[in-house]
């Protein structure tokens, strides 16, 4: 992860040589299209073919779909990559407002890719065992587990980048609010299915609107940050030292 730095006047950029505006577009870009590939992976691909508590449909069922099973796979694993891509291009945007904690944020998001390729690796597996039904459905229940886990992760980076945009000076802070927001409903869901048995909610569901707004931001708004790169740079404190007295 390289650091910003000043490379010509009016023009912040990191050692990677994206500006504010670039990261924020490929950010927004990035964003856009895991939203289509996790929707397809996840409720095309897997819970459209995966039936809880009957192995012997469930295999059938991707047997009779393996294409379409593989497809929502390699879109799980293209979720990953997007997902280290992203966690790049927000540390560059961020890393004026707080360096440590953006990169933070950026680690974990990494973190939660590196889980969710280890969960899509039980899919796999499954594929390779569809004559025995309990492995395969065993190999369904194994991807849901890890995938839950890694949320905790997910939740977290949301949670800093929700405090680093309310900071930030060159976002509206109600983004920030909203970003937590939904940091906090994947964190209930993530602890709540490993320490709960048979947590059945899914508060995300209900808070996740912050990634949306967050995404709409990058695309249409964040294109304007090249053109005051200073005034999107300065952080609250700074703000408040040059207010006029």
């Amino acid at each position: 992860m390289k650091s910003i730095f000043h490379d010509r006047p009016g023009a912040v950029v990191n050692h990677a040589g994206w500006s504010m505006r670039m990261a924020s577009l490929i950010a927004g870009i990035a964003l856009l299209l895991m939203t289509v590939l996790a929707v397809f992976a996840n409720f095309a691909a897997f819970e459209a073919l995966i039936t809880p508590g009957d192995a012997a449909r469930t295999a059938r069922d991707i047997t009779g779909s393996e294409t379409l099973f593989r497809w929502g796979v390699a879109a799980f694993v293209l979720v990953a990559v997007l997902d280290i891509i992203v966690a790049g291009a927000l540390l560059t945007l961020f890393e004026p407002v707080h360096r440590s904690l953006a990169a933070m944020s950026a680690w974990f998001r990494i973190a939660y890719a590196a889980v969710l390729l280890v969960a899509a690796a039980q899919l796999v597996t499954g594929l390779d065992r569809l004559d025995d039904p309990v492995q395969v459905l065993r190999a369904a229940g194994a991807f849901t587990t890890i995938w839950h886990v890694g949320l905790v992760f997910f939740s977290v980076h949301l949670l800093l980048i929700g405090h680093l945009a309310y900071r930030s000076g060159f976002m509206p802070r109600v983004i920030g609010i909203l970003l937590v927001i939904a940091g906090l409903g994947y964190l209930a869901d993530g602890l709540g299915l490993m320490l709960i048995p048979g947590y059945a909610l899914d508060i995300a569901l209900f808070t996740f609107a912050g990634e949306v707004v967050l995404i709409c931001w990058l695309l249409i708004s964040g294109r304007r940050l090249a053109t005051r790169p200073e005034a999107a740079t300065r952080t609250e404190p700074d703000r408040e030292r040059t207010a006029p007295s």
